[in-house]
Order: structure tokens, then sequence, then C-alpha cells
């Protein structure tokens, strides 16, 4: 992962963890969604957000998430550097193979500095 790629990433799962920690879920999973964009490419990152997705769902106790989130991590894994739906955000109630618009800012450094980037 590009350093200024995998900056972002960070920001946006470390924003999740504090807003986890502070007990507020849905900004928490709103950040997870804007980490799993920009990570998605990678299987550790890819997997790292899944499961703090998976953590949300269980503290809501939201099953929908909880089963939704198993087979993504998985999946992540084994998948992520062979293809995934660009912009998908990850939440178990989205299609895991439905590409989405990604919102401009993303867009920009998944040009500059995603994988498909040219050097």
């Amino acid at each position: 992962m590009h350093p200024e790629l995998r900056r972002a990433y960070d920001a946006e799962l470390t924003m999740a963890i504090s807003r986890y920690d502070a007990g507020d879920l849905r900004l928490a999973f709103s950040h997870l969604e804007r980490a799993h964009i920009l990570g998605q490419s990678f299987p550790i990152a890819h997997a790292r957000t899944h499961w703090w997705m998976l953590k949300v769902g269980w503290r809501q106790r939201d099953v929908v998430e909880i089963i939704g989130q198993l087979p993504r991590i998985l999946g992540a894994l084994l998948f992520s550097r062979m293809w995934v739906p660009i912009g998908n955000t990850g939440g178990a109630r989205v299609p895991p193979f439905k590409p989405m618009p990604i919102p401009e800012e993303l867009q920009i450094l998944l040009e500059k500095y995603g994988p498909t980037a040219k050097a």
C-alpha cells in the first residue's frame, strides 16, 4: 500500500476506533466504510476493516451485521488481490459484489495512490 493511501486508511480506522470506544457506533461504522473503500484491495487492511465492522455489529447486537461480516473477513483475506467491487462500503446490508460510487476525496486518493495508479 502506498504510504499516502496507508495514511488515509489509518486515519479513517483510527477515527472509527475512537468513535467505537466513545460509543458512537453509527459514526464509527461510517469511518469503517471509508476505510473499507481505501483498503479493500489489500488483504490485511481489508480484513481488519471487516473485523471492526463485526465488532460494531456485535456491540449493537445486530445479527445481520454479525453473520454478514464473518464470510467477508475470509473473503477479504482470500480474494482482495484478485478482484474487489470498487467503492463497495463493506457493510452486511450492501451486496458484497456491488460496485458503488466513491466519494470524490477518496476517488482522488485511489487514482493517485491506489493499486492501479500509474507510478
